[in-house]
């Protein structure tokens, strides 16, 4: 019997980490080194208003949780990327619906052999199942010390097997982009309330403090900006790749189907 394969499953649990990890430091350079360059500010002072018309100053006034927004988004994309490659190795090539009707037709010409190469040359996890199911087929038709009902058990239990090592890799890694979706609008939201903590304090002095006004607004601005534009990206991706994923279990699942019938039904 052929060894089993299973398409790549993208980032390991540690890698994933380390990305988390490097995002976090990234956001922080990003904030500190870019956002907070002397240049984009009065007087190259950082501490004092941006340069008027310059975004990159505005977004450094948005205070301390900006790295971690920043962060949030460049995890948002790099786990959409992860998640993208993945899919289309696991996709293979060509249609999946073409594919499984190109293996039909060569199931009902009794061309295993050809099925497998089809399954060969396809390269997805639909094939990796199909082409476990069709080594096993043949396992099954040639075994004279099982019945019928034995038979069917094993090749059902043969895809089934199949089918669990390829699944879990279409979905690894989605946790984290629905997780993002949800904290990216929670963290950004305590950046808004804190950046309208120091705009009411601003103007609670009798004369107020336009400075500590201005900075208070557009801290609670900019937060409010990169945690929606942080969550919206990640519930996009999200349920694309789970619509994604919905559809190649359904292919997996009529082409396991396929395979237990025509067994049943020529043998």
């Amino acid at each position: 019997m052929d060894k089993k394969q299973k398409t790549a499953g993208g980032f390991s649990a540690i890698i994933a980490f380390l990305a988390i990890a490097l995002a976090l430091i990234a956001g922080i350079l990003i904030y500190k080194f870019i956002f907070g360059d002397p240049g984009n500010f009065v007087d190259r002072n950082p501490e004092a208003e941006p340069i008027e018309g310059n975004l990159l100053g505005v977004i450094y006034k948005g205070g301390f949780i900006v790295p971690g927004l920043v962060a949030i988004n460049l995890i948002v994309l790099i786990f959409t990327i992860e998640r993208l490659v993945t899919l289309l190795l696991a996709n293979g090539k060509g249609k999946a619906n073409q594919f499984i009707e190109k293996i039909k037709e060569l199931m009902a010409a009794k061309d295993f052999n050809g099925a497998i190469e089809a399954c060969d040359a396809q390269r997805g996890s639909l094939a990796n199942v199909v082409r476990a199911g069709l080594v096993k087929y043949q396992m099954m038709v040639k075994d004279a010390n099982m019945d019928k009902e034995q038979k069917l058990e094993a090749l059902k239990k043969e895809l089934e097997e199949a089918t669990s090592l390829e699944l879990p890799m279409l979905s690894k890694n989605l946790p984290i982009l629905s997780t993002t979706a949800s904290i990216s609008t929670l963290i950004g939201l305590i950046g808004t309330v804190l950046g309208m903590i120091r705009s009411f304090a601003a103007m609670s002095q009798g004369a107020p403090d336009t400075a500590e006004l201005s900075t208070g607004i557009s801290e609670a601005l900019i937060n409010t900006a990169f945690g929606i534009a942080g969550s919206t990206i990640a519930i996009i991706a999200y349920s694309f790749f789970s619509t994604k994923i919905d559809a190649m279990t359904y292919g997996i699942d009529e082409a396991s189907f396929t395979i237990v019938q025509d067994f049943a039904a020529n043998n």
